[in-house]
This record gives structure tokens, sequence and C-alpha cells, in this order.
């Protein structure tokens, strides 16, 4: 039978525990709105900016080695790098076990195909996680970038580093994986490519009877390393904003469980001591008979 001291220290840890998970949620649900705002913002711009590119591209040719590689798929795509985007921290879930594991099915997919597989990790729980199994094939890690919410430059810089690894032949296609954002209770895992460029037949033709200066080339050169940057960047919100909104029902259900867990010891605390009182009355009626 527990101590009721024993009992009693341990409602008081739980509900301490309450109140911090309770402030967790309540943070999230704060940083959660304003993730939102930004993704859709992102979303809209990095569509307008897809839909220029694709009006465009028609007229570039192949031009090898350089920028315009990203537009033509190549016959045989021997090397494919995978983008990882999850959380710098815990406490959200399944949210980044569910990321790696599309990773991780990604890679067996095209290693069956046979496939070389490349690694870019941005969060430190997507590293952790995948150099158990696959430590060779990470070329480069970004760490604790969404510690203070998503920048602009650090996407500049991951995309830069992948459009130069591109041109430098260092892999064939490029998809980025990340948690897509569908509500503050469900983020599924989705990977997008986005080399080579992926055209859609519904994109309008508004630009094809217009006149540029510069050349579509030269306007194209100048779009498409800001494409892929905005591509990391709208992608890294996404992921964000899934993020507080699996960090909110994570610490909403921890929440609900430590109060079910004190009401439950609450009634276990109440028949111990019950039992205790009742062991005493015993013990001082067996006294008096004795007696």
């Amino acid at each position: 039978m527990p101590s009721l001291k024993s009992l009693k220290q341990r409602i008081r840890s739980i509900k301490s525990t309450q109140k911090i998970t309770k402030a967790m949620k309540m943070v999230a649900v704060s940083k959660l709105k304003k993730a939102r705002a930004k993704s859709q913002a992102a979303s809209e711009y990095a569509e307008r900016l897809e839909n220029v590119i694709h009006s465009l591209a028609p007229v570039i040719l192949p031009n090898p080695g350089t920028i315009f590689d990203i537009l033509f798929p190549k016959e045989n795509e021997k090397v494919h790098l995978l983008v990882c985007i999850s959380s710098d921290r815990g406490l959200c879930g399944a949210f980044n076990q569910n990321l790696v594991k599309l990773v991780k099915s990604s890679i067996r997919k095209l290693e069956s195909e046979g496939k070389r597989v490349k690694l870019l990790c941005i969060g430190k729980k997507a590293n952790d996680l995948l150099k158990i199994q696959h430590k060779e094939k990470i070329i480069k890690s970004f760490d604790g970038l969404t510690r203070k919410g998503v920048n602009y430059d650090d996407a500049v810089k991951i995309g830069e580093f992948i459009t130069d690894e591109f041109i430098k032949g260092s892999f064939d296609s490029c998809a980025l994986v990340f948690n897509k954002f569908n509500s503050a209770i469900s983020q599924v895992p989705v990977s997008k490519q986005i080399i080579p460029l992926q055209y859609h037949q519904s994109v309008c033709d508004s630009y094809s009877t217009s006149d540029f200066e510069p050349s579509e080339e030269k306007i194209v050169e100048t779009l498409l390393p800001k494409h892929l940057c905005i591509e990391v960047f709208n992608s890294m919100l996404e992921s964000s904003a899934s993020e507080h909104g699996a960090r909110m029902t994570a610490m909403d259900n921890a929440t609900r469980n430590s109060g079910d867990m004190i009401k439950d010891l609450n009634l276990l605390y109440n028949r111990t001591r019950q039992a205790y009182i009742t062991k005493e009355l015993i013990e001082i009626i067996s006294g008096a008979e004795a007696i």
C-alpha cells in the first residue's frame, strides 16, 4: 500500500507538470496563428512566381552546366537529393517520426530502383533520427534555424547551397520532404519535387503575347534561384505551422491526461487514507478488548 506522503508528492508533481503543458499549449496556439499567416502569404507569392516561370520556360533552350538545367529532366537521374525539414525541438507528438518514416520509405524506394540518395537535413530532429541508419548519406545539416522563427535569409542560404550543388553535378533530382499543415490536429508528411521543375498544364498563358525587356532568358535566369529559395522558405513556414499545431495538440492531450491522473491519484489517496484510519480503529478496538 503506497504511503500518503508519496501520493501527495506525486499529485503535486503532476499538477506542476499540468501547469507547464497548459502554458506550452497556449504558447503554441499563439505561434500557430502567426505561422499560418506567414505561410499563406508566402504560398501565394510562390504560386505567382512559379506561374511566371512556367509561362516563360517554353522559350528556353537547354544549356548544360547552367541554372537552366533546373527546367529539363535528365534522361538518367542517378542521384536524388532529399531535403528533410523537421523541428529543432521535441514535445510535438509524432511530428518528426512521421516525417522520418516518409524519408526512409522514399530512400528504400529509390534504392530499389538502383538510384543513389543524398540527404540534406533542416532541423536537429531530422539529423538525429536519420544519422542512426543513414549517416553516410547526409551531406549537410542546418540546425537551430527554427528556434526563433523561420527567417528568409536562412532559406536563401539553403536555396543557394542546393543550387550550387546542382550546378556542380552533385545530384540530378531534388525533393523537399516536410509536414504539410491541414489543420491544428492534422499534419501530413509530403514530398515535393523542385528539381527538375515540374510543369502544370493548368498554368495560364497570359504572358505568351507580351514583349519582355530584358529577354525571357534573362528573366528566367534571375527568377529560378529565387524560386528555389522561395520554395524552401515556403516549405519551412509550412513545417513551422505544422510543428506548432502538433505541439498544441500534444500539450492539450498531456494536460487532459494529467487531469485524469490527478483524479485517479486523489481517489487512491482517499481510499488509502480511509484504509489507514480503518486499520488504526481496528487496532484500538482490538487493544481495548484485550484489556
